[in-house]
């Protein structure tokens, strides 16, 4: 296991993100590494329970690949696909997470039966819009994951993985909230969340080097 503090940890997304990134580099090493389970347009599999990354936030693709990489984040076939050398370095976080952050996001994720939407709507509303915003995009710093746009069975898995403790890299009010809610009121929330559809606000960001990322 990595001895990086989480400062040295914060340090490197700090510096991955303010790489150049380039596109074809982070299409190379995804296609090589990870569309054999994410997909070849990074839309994953809702049989598999596997996420889709297409137009995920950047910055929070960057904190998620150094966190598992230093095992902050606890998932043994990821741990084994990221600690690739290639796939190791600030420059390929910064490569990937472009390329991923720049594909289009699935227009049709899986959806729940769709029979508890105003109670899904209400819990996410009230007690999640504050930090992933009313269309949940995320936060304007990009930490905050995007949660639209998901198939419903990987929100369901993530909540319950969270409220478990088995994700040491999310903050501990957060976990308590989602041990708070019972299997139908999660469900609700995934269900809600992977049927939103319509315009997103625009929060882009510009970097130095005159591209845009989410």
């Amino acid at each position: 296991m990595s001895e990086a503090s989480p400062l040295s940890v914060d340090e490197k997304v700090r510096n991955a993100l303010q790489l150049d990134q380039k596109p074809a580099s982070g299409q190379k090493l995804y296609s090589t590494y990870c569309a054999q389970c994410h997909g070849p347009q990074a839309l994953g599999s809702a049989a598999k329970v596997i996420p889709s990354l297409a137009g995920q936030r950047r910055a929070y693709l960057v904190k998620q690949l150094s966190d598992l990489i230093e095992e902050e984040r606890s998932n043994r076939e990821m741990h084994a696909v990221v600690s690739q050398a290639e796939l190791s370095s600030e420059q390929a976080w910064a490569d990937v997470s472009g390329y991923l952050n720049s594909l289009p996001r699935t227009s049709f994720p899986q959806t729940g039966d769709g029979r508890s939407l105003e109670l899904g709507e209400a819990i996410f509303q009230e007690q999640c819009a504050s930090c992933h915003e009313e269309d949940g995009r995320g936060d304007d710093d990009g930490f905050i994951p995007s949660v639209r746009d998901q198939h419903c069975a990987y929100l369901v898995r993530q909540m319950r993985s969270i409220a478990s403790w088995h994700r040491l890299n999310v903050d501990a009010d957060l976990v308590r909230f989602l041990d708070s809610l019972d299997t139908e009121e999660a469900t609700a929330v995934a269900d809600y969340l992977s049927r939103m559809r319509g315009p997103v606000k625009n929060r882009d960001r510009m970097n130095s080097d005159g591209t845009v990322n989410d």
